[in-house]
């Protein structure tokens, strides 16, 4: 399966896809804190206001989207700026195939190339081994991919009148110098239209995301 997968930058199209992949975590497990699911409207109006300054990448197998990650702002200050948040989505009967990797390994290229040195997870993890909303899956998910413990908020959200604790891990993209590098936004967006862009990805070639739009 992995060979025929095709990531890339999301679009206007995607927006039902997306709407569908998260309804499921939404609806079903207490992975997001959302109690209603967004359409696929709200979706749209969220990956277009993300892609502003941001990766929002999707995996993509015979035209059906699978997962999607993207990065947004960590926090609205100035001196955050070479820091992001992640989030990442899988379709639930799409798991366990390398997905979440590839998707990460994407989008880490690309916020690497725009200057970001770290990246930041808000995870939430159950209280109890047998709950049956949450598991330590993705914590677990991250560790092996190189993110490391932050902390621990206790009993920061309430969803299915379960209070579940948030973990906060992250990972480092390259050495913090003093001054830092320049911080540049999602490179592509601003400079060409969003079909001339897609037609420019290519993931599969062994140099960085953003080298292939230089």
């Amino acid at each position: 399966m992995e060979g025929n997968i095709e990531i890339r930058v999301a679009r206007a199209q995607d927006a039902e896809a997306l709407a569908r992949i998260y309804a499921y975590y939404v609806e079903k497990t207490a992975i997001t804190f959302e109690y209603e699911a967004p359409d696929a409207a709200e979706m749209e109006a969220r990956r277009k206001e993300i892609l502003e300054h941001y990766p929002y990448l999707v995996a993509e197998q015979a035209g059906h989207v699978l997962g999607y990650a993207y990065a947004h702002v960590f926090y609205g200050r100035a001196a955050y700026a070479w820091s992001v948040e992640v989030s990442i989505y899988v379709a639930s009967d799409a798991r366990g195939q390398g997905l979440g990797r590839k998707l990460y390994a994407a989008l880490e290229d690309a916020l690497r190339g725009m200057g970001v040195l770290n990246i930041n997870a808000c995870i939430a993890v159950p209280r109890t081994e047998s709950d049956p909303y949450l598991t330590n899956g993705s914590l677990a998910f991250h560790k092996r991919l190189g993110y490391n413990m932050v902390g621990i908020f206790h009993q920061s959200g309430c969803k299915f009148g379960r209070w579940y604790d948030v973990v906060w891990m992250e990972k480092m993209l390259g050495e913090h110098e003093e001054p830092p590098g320049s911080r540049a936004g999602f490179p592509w967006y601003r400079s060409m239209n969003e079909k001339e862009a897609l037609s420019r990805i290519s993931f599969a070639r062994q140099r960085s995301f953003c080298d292939s739009f230089l």
